[in-house]
């Protein structure tokens, strides 16, 4: 499991504007969007990497536990660390999951 991130370390990095990475996870029904955001989750060690895609973290409400669909959009604040040169770089990444879209 990854080392979990201090809140002091990622509010450090929101405060400067040119590290923040805006990322939204959209696709189709069924192809794996609640599966990448638990992944991402576990990568700030907030979730084990055991559970990602089974506990539906940012599924928070009720129905969407029961049903294991989402139905509402959610947002999560991360930290995203990337090698460049030799030298490791820190990012703010805000996250958002939507539901999926069924074409009609």
């Amino acid at each position: 499991m990854s080392a979990r991130v201090a809140p002091g370390r990622l509010v450090a990095l929101q405060r400067e504007p040119g590290r923040v990475r805006n990322i939204c996870i959209l696709a189709h029904v069924d192809h794996g969007k609640t599966t990448l955001s638990d992944l991402l989750v576990s990568s700030n060690g907030i979730i084990s990497e055991r559970q990602a895609g089974k506990l539906r973290y940012l599924d928070s409400l009720e129905d969407e536990q029961k049903r294991g669909i989402t139905m509402r959009a959610s947002a999560i604040s991360l930290v995203y660390r990337a090698r460049k040169r030799k030298r490791q770089q820190a990012a703010a990444q805000a996250a958002a999951e939507a539901p999926g879209t069924v074409a009609g």
